[in-house]
């Protein structure tokens, strides 16, 4: 079953113009055939993860791609307090950032390590495990490579070689402008997760309080997902600031700018998925 999502701004620009140059000098630059679109976190029509169980299933819905396909997908799940789910494996392996609350995620004889927003871990195709939430509201956003993401018993558990990771929010190093070539704005900051940074990759970007500026592609790939905060979002195709919270998504491709403010007194937090180097500039 497939919940669809309501795209606050959905719109496709084709030009025949030349392709401009790929230092995305200039925030109305874009390339032929280049596509945006965007998805407010208020806008998400929501659906349960297993619509056999109802009510008592975490609730979900895709933000891009179909988890019940042999594709790539990325998605938000949402969970009640006190959430835990019995031993299980997943026939793919998944990618798990917390938005909001506190999650476990582990070996089912393992003590709870409760991990708050922005913590990112991974679960290995085969390998039991429970997950378990905490928080008064908890929310994540749960990304595969290959679907369709199917739950299993534990009888069915199998070695695919990988190994799981939980990267507690403080546990994270950051570089910041200094110490990375492509970001050259003031304050801004960002974390490495998984892939080769020559092909599909998965990084967070780190917007301080007052920031002004651009996250430049030129990627066939780009998707981003506010994981904490929230920022004005305007682009070449959307004219008028659209605020994006937490939950909220964009995408891109081609050689495109995404123009972001944070008029806020705290800092914002944006995950990337691309397949290209992206520049973060004001």
């Amino acid at each position: 079953m497939k919940f669809t999502v309501k795209a606050t701004t959905l719109s496709l620009a084709f030009s025949s113009a030349m392709v401009l140059s790929t230092s995305f000098v200039g925030t109305a630059a874009f390339a032929a055939q280049t596509a945006s679109k965007v998805v407010a976190a208020d806008d998400i029509e929501w659906g349960y993860l297993n619509p056999l169980r109802g009510n008592k299933s975490p609730g979900a819905a895709d933000l891009w791609g179909d988890r019940t396909k042999n594709t790539a997908t990325g998605m938000l799940v949402r969970f009640n307090k006190g959430f835990e789910s019995p031993p299980h494996i997943h026939n793919i392996t998944y990618r798990g950032i917390v938005i909001e609350g506190a999650m476990h995620n582990d070996d089912p004889s393992a003590e709870k390590m409760w991990m708050p927003a922005v913590s990112f871990w991974t679960q290995p195709a085969g390998e039991n495990h429970t997950t378990a939430a905490n928080g008064s509201t908890n929310l994540i956003y749960l990304e595969i490579d290959s679907g369709p993401y199917l739950v299993q018993p534990s009888s069915k558990h199998f070695d695919n070689g990988e190994r799981p990771l939980n990267l507690h929010k403080n546990n994270m190093v950051w570089l910041n402008d200094g110490e990375l070539h492509d970001i050259n704005a003031t304050g801004v900051s960002s974390t490495y997760l998984w892939g080769n940074t020559a092909d599909m990759n998965g990084s967070m970007v780190k917007l301080p309080a007052g920031f002004k500026g651009t996250i430049g592609t030129q990627a066939s790939e780009f998707r981003a997902v506010v994981i904490a905060g929230e920022v004005d979002y305007q682009s070449v195709e959307v004219t008028s600031p659209v605020s994006l919270n937490a939950g909220s998504y964009v995408e891109s491709t081609g050689i495109f700018n995404h123009q972001l403010v944070n008029k806020s007194q705290q800092e914002t937090i944006i995950y990337i998925r691309t397949n290209s180097a992206y520049r973060v500039f004001e």
